[in-house]
């Protein structure tokens, strides 16, 4: 069985990559990713389109200029994406996503096989840890950078306002506003740190113990020698 210590150490990793793998779910699920307002030139007129999406659904709403609201519509990202660039961008978000779920899933059995016992396998203990989580942490990080260029350099949210709405001609501006969804990841992020720092201290107090113990009989008390 596993010293105290350890189990507590683990343990609290344990807590961190569940509560990672938890909101990575949450952040496939929802659709509050980024909220965008989009103004397009129309006949004698400017339209608005307001967005909020994610990377499965979104919502969008028409306003022209005299203050006419058309209803709220809901739309599938996948259908009404046309660019290949913008389409394939959000397939790979979605695929790395999926990835980090499954490192982290890994991340959180290790953690918990350490906490309830001592397996032999080197890679099943702390390195094992630092691997999948430093994984999980490079991919949502890569996740995070490829949401907001698949916005601004890929202009994501304008083909999506040009799907939601007929007669669109030129584009004058686009607003755009993250949502919890996509913070959510800063937090993934910040609990796989904290995970691989948990295990860190305990390796590193493990490691201190051990050489500690092999220290040579010379530089024990002269007490110890002479008894």
């Amino acid at each position: 069985m596993p010293s105290r210590k350890k189990t507590t150490m683990f343990a609290s990793a344990f807590c961190s990559c569940v509560s990672s793998f938890v909101l990575i779910c949450a952040v496939l699920a929802t659709r509050q990713w980024v909220s965008s307002e989009v103004r397009f030139t129309r006949t004698n007129t400017s339209v608005t389109i307001s967005l909020d999406y994610g990377l499965f659904q979104g919502t969008c709403e028409q306003f022209v200029e005299a203050g006419l609201q058309v209803s709220k519509k809901t739309f599938q990202v996948a259908d009404s994406v046309s660019s290949t660039k913008t389409r394939s961008t959000n397939v790979a978000i979605i695929v790395i996503l999926v990835l980090s779920l499954l490192t982290s899933l890994l991340s959180s059995g290790f953690t918990c096989t350490n906490t309830v016992s001592n397996p032999y396998q080197t890679f099943l203990g702390p390195v094992g840890v630092y691997t999948w989580n430093s994984v999980c942490g490079i991919l949502i990080l890569l996740a995070m950078i490829l949401f907001p260029v698949n916005i601004e350099a890929h202009s994501l949210s304008e083909e999506l306002a040009r799907g939601c709405s007929t007669s669109l001609q030129r584009h004058i501006n686009s607003k755009h506003s993250y949502g919890y969804s996509y913070w959510l990841m800063l937090l993934i992020l910040l609990l796989n740190i904290a995970s691989v720092i948990i295990i860190y201290f305990y390796d590193h107090a493990r490691y201190s113990k051990k050489k500690e113990q092999e220290r040579p009989i010379e530089n024990a008390p002269k007490d110890v020698i002479l008894f």
